[in-house]
């Protein structure tokens, strides 16, 4: 951590079951139960149709690619993704869900070849295969040393936030958070007596005020609160109201310094409240999803690495540098020319309404610009 503040790494959807985990040097078993494909296998061999051959097994740094470089350079004091992924070799699929990932868990060292610190896990994949598999993912990320949030053996630990430890005694909390219509099902959620993630059942005042409670429990002078919420479809720019009010009510009403938004599968307009940075949908960073065909003209292939600058002080955005990535052959690479006009024309026409821009830097990157 610099004396300018604290930086944040922050990236949309890491999904690194399925095809990347038969890729991996230790696959799990392929079985998926969906309607057109059911073997993992299956993927490995859409995205090489797509994009051509992938070395198998991958090591585990090749997923990260081209961001293993931008981490050396950039530095980040913390590095939190979403998981959307179950890390487990259970076979227990969740009955009637259609859609299960999960990587098997020796293969957690693709995960921690990218030293991540924190994994947000509320999302509407952690239970794909049951109980027992979420158990396992959290033993399995607990033991590689990456802290986690958002789903536990009860509500309780499902409530409590990932600590990230940073020099001088100062502290990332990362609170993981998600809702039904990202496609969580409701008997997802985690009770005193039952295992689960931990579902807002309505994006209000009073679950606003659940969260600052949960906030002021753990809070300590100094500390940086990050809410990680999985929210909405997959699809789609705009921003439901409900979503914009309660990102605004957990700035002021909760004292949460940065509302890091996913679900979408393309990145999504960022806004500036209060001084705070709230991204709505970060985008899929990492996953198999190359070769499958029908939602080109939102480009899921293309993604942003987030670095958020924050105010020692205050915990204010002092700013935000994003690199621009897309995903081929397994691999995080660094976005073209062309692509990454294309991520900043889309910021710019997203981000109006919201008081934002961002223009392009001599080294490819793009800076978030906003009205104070």
């Amino acid at each position: 951590m610099s004396a300018n503040g604290i930086t944040l790494f922050l990236c949309g959807d890491v999904m690194t079951g399925r095809g990347i985990d038969q890729a991996l040097p230790h696959p799990s078993r392929p079985q998926l139960y969906e309607d057109y494909v059911r073997s993992a296998i299956g993927y490995v061999e859409l995205a090489e149709q797509a994009n051509g051959p992938i070395r198998r097994p991958m090591g585990y740094a090749d997923l990260w690619g081209d961001a293993l470089a931008e981490f050396e350079r950039r530095r980040p004091d913390a590095r939190i993704v979403n998981l959307e992924t179950a890390v487990t070799a259970s076979d227990d699929a969740w009955p009637g869900k259609g859609i299960h990932y999960r990587m098997h868990p020796v293969n957690v060292r693709a995960l921690t070849a990218a030293k991540l610190d924190g994994c947000a896990l509320a999302n509407n994949h952690v239970l794909d295969w049951g109980h027992d598999g979420l158990a396992e993912t959290l033993d399995t990320l607990a033991r590689a040393g990456i802290r986690t949030a958002g789903a536990g053996r009860d509500a309780a630990q499902a409530a409590a936030p990932a600590i990230i430890d940073l020099p001088p005694g100062r502290r990332v909390l990362v609170f993981g958070y998600c809702t039904e219509d990202s496609g969580v099902p409701p008997e997802w959620a985690a009770t005193a007596t039952r295992a689960g993630v931990a579902l807002l059942r309505k994006l209000n005042t009073q679950t606003a005020a659940d969260i600052a409670a949960q906030v002021s429990a753990v809070r300590r002078a100094g500390d940086v609160v990050v809410a990680s919420i999985h929210w909405g479809g997959n699809w789609g720019f705009a921003i439901p109201t409900a979503q914009r009010e309660f990102a605004h009510r957990l700035i002021d009403e909760a004292g949460v310094d940065l509302v890091h938004g996913h679900s979408s599968h393309h990145v999504k307009g960022v806004e500036i409240h209060r001084g705070r940075l709230i991204l709505y949908g970060c985008g899929d960073f990492v996953n198999d999803y190359e070769g499958i065909r029908g939602h080109e003209r939102w480009r899921g292939d293309l993604a942003l690495m987030y670095f958020a600058a924050l105010e020692p002080a205050t915990g204010a955005l002092a700013s935000l540098a994003m690199t621009p990535t897309r995903m081929r052959r397994f691999r995080v690479q660094r976005a073209s020319d062309e692509e990454a006009q294309w991520l900043a024309d889309t910021l710019n026409r997203e981000g109006r309404p919201l008081g934002t821009r961002v223009e392009r830097q001599p080294d490819g990157t793009l800076a978030l610009r906003w009205t104070s």
